[in-house]
């Protein structure tokens, strides 16, 4: 117990009582508030709150951890920038339309102890710029993905999205997530680099070069070597996120894999090539 003696003590007792009392609401209080009902109306869907056990399921497909900024868009009652930071470690950010969502999903924050991790804003998920983001996560309808898809492939390469039930078009997932017996579905996209063109190649400290053409996709990609002094030829090239493979084979179709990655108009790629390990960089022309 403490006293209030003076009147400058009795103002700090009152705004402690206050903050004490905030922080003290449990998700019940919050729910007896703000009366959160599945169904309710939103901006452009109806709010159906993602069951749990897929929550859980999307974050872990996302290999969320505590480096991770996860944004979740249309957040409804902010459940998973909640579980993003209760469970794993994440700073998170909800933007939700409907004001009374926001008001119940922020004391959800307040009463989980999240005020230092969670943030849950009222603004519109088609105004707001949430390029920052390392993990996306959506609980909306196939047209809302579609107008949303520009925006997402304009991100950082190597971005997680992830979308319960819906899908994005043409661009096909980069994995299934299922709980359920596969009766709930989710989605995973991972933020494909830029690669389309001709990129000509050349040995960091050494002569040897390689020019080539690669055409994609979306995740998906071809290339093609234009130019070559060891006679190689492409067998397979493979894109996740920033990182590049490619597969070549020399002239007795033995197969030489180089690793690297994508950085805008530059590609780095190491591998054994001739029998020693050679690194590559590559300028986009």
């Amino acid at each position: 117990m403490f006293a209030c003696v003076t009147l400058r003590s009795l103002t700090a007792c009152i705004l402690l009582l206050v903050a004490v009392g905030a922080a003290a609401n449990s998700r019940e209080d919050c729910e007896r508030e703000f009366s959160p009902r599945s169904g309710q109306d939103g901006k452009d869907v109806i709010w159906v709150p993602t069951q749990e056990d897929l929550v859980m399921a999307m974050l872990r497909a996302a290999n969320v951890t505590a480096k991770d900024f996860v944004v979740d868009l249309g957040s409804g009652d902010g459940r998973i920038p909640i579980a993003a930071a209760k469970h794993f470690g994440a700073r998170a950010l909800g933007i939700e339309y409907n004001p009374k969502m926001v008001k119940l999903a922020q004391c959800y924050v307040r009463a989980e102890g999240l005020s230092q991790k969670v943030t849950i804003k009222q603004g519109d998920i088609f105004e707001e710029d949430f390029s920052d983001a390392t993990v996306v996560t959506m609980y909306l309808l196939s047209e809302l993905n579609m107008r949303l898809r520009p925006t997402i492939l304009k991100m950082r390469p190597g971005t997680r999205v992830v979308s319960n039930s819906f899908k994005m078009g043409e661009w096909s997932p980069d994995e299934h997530i299922e709980v359920d017996g596969g009766y709930t579905r989710a989605y995973l996209w991972i933020v494909p680099a830029q690669v389309e063109g001709t990129w000509s190649f050349r040995q960091e400290r050494g002569e040897k070069s390689f020019d080539l053409r690669i055409q994609q996709d979306f995740q998906e990609i071809a290339a093609t070597m234009l130019d070559n002094e060891d006679d190689l030829t492409v067998s397979e090239a493979r894109l996740r996120g920033a990182d590049i493979e490619l597969t070549l084979l020399d002239r007795e179709r033995r197969p030489r894999v180089l690793k690297g990655t994508v950085e805008g108009d530059t590609i780095r790629l190491t591998g054994d090539i001739g029998g020693k390990v050679r690194t590559f960089v590559g300028r986009r022309t």
